[in-house]
């Protein structure tokens, strides 16, 4: 199967106060964008990346680079767009804001999908307590069995996630898309370092575990 990565960098950053996606990641000088681009250059055979209107790519190489929509589901149809229709080809989508998935969590997702799966997803359990409020009060407690947090990079068969996303079709992720359309989607193990950078606070640490894993690896 021919392995398409799509890495979604088209958001304007409203909750961070700016495009977070270029923003450089400590002393490397490469941003967020740069580093997920560059990991799902290293398992995918090709990469397509989504980019807010008027940007110009100037990151590592890649296949396409596209404009994305006003919501998250649209971009992800523009970077499908340029993806190969052929049969045997594997999407695997990942949010450009996720710079330290590591390659082995691209293969994970890709493998499951190769054995069977509609669709694969990084999972890690609920730690805390959940509990639903609603403004400052709370409701009810949430039981934590058979609940989990879901990561990218997400992995699908591509003519599966075409279908999903049929139409005007948006949600959170594209899981939710494959699952609604009655697609099959298993989990694999996430990483706990595959933070998804949402706040300056969310940089600062993903700086940090970027610069102790160079010093560790060093």
């Amino acid at each position: 199967m021919t392995v398409w990565g799509i890495v979604v960098a088209g958001g304007q950053g409203s909750r961070f106060g700016a495009p977070k996606q270029f923003r450089p990641l400590g002393a490397t000088g490469h941003s967020l964008v740069d580093h997920s681009v560059a990991t799902a250059g290293a398992v995918c055979d090709h990469v397509v990346v989504v980019l807010p209107e008027a940007c110009h790519w100037q990151g590592p190489p890649v296949a396409a680079a596209v404009t994305g929509g006003e919501r998250r589901s649209d971009s992800v149809r523009a970077g499908l767009a340029a993806v190969d229709a052929g049969a045997d080809v594997v999407v695997v989508v990942h949010d450009a804001a996720r710079p330290l998935a590591s390659p082995a969590l691209f293969r994970a997702v890709i493998d499951a999908v190769h054995a069977g799966a509609d669709g694969a997803v990084p999972a890690l359990a609920l730690a805390d307590t959940v509990k639903r409020v609603e403004d400052d009060r709370v409701i009810e407690t949430v039981p934590r069995e058979g609940l989990a947090m879901i990561q990218t990079p997400q992995a699908f068969r591509a003519g599966v996630l075409r279908r999903a996303h049929e139409g005007v079709a948006d949600a959170t992720d594209d899981a939710a898309l494959v699952e609604a359309a009655g697609g099959v989607v298993v989990v694999v193990p996430g990483e706990p370092t595959n933070l998804k950078v949402t706040t300056a606070g969310d940089l600062e640490i993903v700086e940090a575990l970027l610069e102790s894993s160079r010093e560790s690896s060093s």
